[in-house]
């Protein structure tokens, strides 16, 4: 799988079926702990959901500069974020110096005011853009979409893992959710070689599972340091494994790094969906990935520790006073 010249397509037609999450099981384990990528074909969210949210996205990203900038970042990681205001400065693949050429509206789990976690790191508020009154709507039903259809993967991933399938469920019970609403211009021709719309790294938690356009731009890095890409197929999603992930399962999972640059001359969409623990979570070893000739590699860690390290290094916003 290492030596693969193209990431495995994993068909989710009987997800939720015993014989159906064996099977995916067994293609999640090979996939995972092979290049640490995979397509996902045949999910629950229909071609008018995925349709539903591009809309969303060319609307958000149409407007006028000033009515984007008037939802920029919060302290609570949800709003707009401009162009060239994050470097992936915790990159363990590459020395990034240059931001990414892209922008983005960042969306997350949904805090009530009277949630006990109201008010503590990244526990608050989203943002809406007044000037389009439907999309808060459209925003929160793909979100409850993902939600759902991820919590019904917890119980494949489990089995692939040799865990009982209802085993990381108490993880997930609030869990932290990221829907961010990508859009990479084109770059420039002339572009050096080290400008990235998404610049070289690993993403920090769980999953991620990505919805892109056809305009292609996505590479995943092959244990050998070769850079595959990720062509799209219509309808399917790209799911990868996080770094909680990873350390969880003691390296058997691996935690891939990919990167974006947009050479297709037009613009480019993504929507990747971030499905994570709570930030409460202690990540350590999981049983069933450590032996006495296999100890644990890594620490316990909180999550929300970890996140927050890396959000406060990569993006701009969080370092003004």
């Amino acid at each position: 799988m290492g030596a693969a010249d193209n990431l495995p397509v994993i068909d989710l037609g009987a997800l939720g079926t015993d014989a159906g999450d064996a099977a995916i099981a067994r293609a999640l384990d090979a996939a995972f702990g092979g290049i640490g990528f995979a397509y996902f074909a045949n999910t629950p969210i229909s071609a008018a959901q995925q349709a539903a949210i591009f809309a969303a996205s060319r609307r958000f990203h149409a407007l006028p500069d000033a009515a984007k900038r008037a939802i920029d970042m919060n302290g609570f990681h949800r709003g707009y974020m401009a162009p060239k205001t994050s470097v992936i400065q915790t990159s363990s693949v590459a020395r990034v110096t240059k931001p990414n050429f892209s922008e983005s509206f960042m969306f997350m789990h949904e805090v009530a005011e009277d949630d006990p976690r109201f008010g503590l790191p990244l526990q608050g508020p989203n943002q809406w853009p007044e000037a389009l009154p439907e999309f808060r709507a459209e925003i929160l039903a793909y979100q409850a979409a993902m939600e759902a259809f991820c919590r019904r993967l917890l119980r494949p991933i489990a089995l692939a893992l040799n865990l009982p399938a209802d085993f990381l469920l108490k993880w997930f019970e609030t869990p932290t959710t990221f829907l961010r609403l990508l859009h990479y211009p084109p770059q420039p021709p002339d572009a050096a070689e080290d400008e990235f719309g998404s610049a070289p790294h690993t993403d920090y938690g769980f999953i991620t599972v990505l919805l892109q356009d056809m305009s292609g731009g996505l590479e995943v890095r092959r244990a050998d340091g070769v850079w595959l890409q990720a062509t799209p197929i219509p309808g399917s999603f790209v799911v990868n494994v996080g770094d909680m992930l990873a350390r969880w399962t003691n390296g058997r999972w691996q935690s891939t790094p990919h990167r974006v640059k947009n050479l297709s001359g037009g613009e480019r969409y993504s929507c990747p969906y971030f499905f994570d623990m709570d930030m409460a979570s202690e990540v350590a070893c999981l049983p069933s990935c450590t032996s006495a000739t296999n100890p644990p590699r890594h620490p316990p860690v909180l999550y929300g520790d970890y996140l927050l390290e890396r959000l406060n290094k990569n993006y701009s916003y969080r370092k003004q006073t």
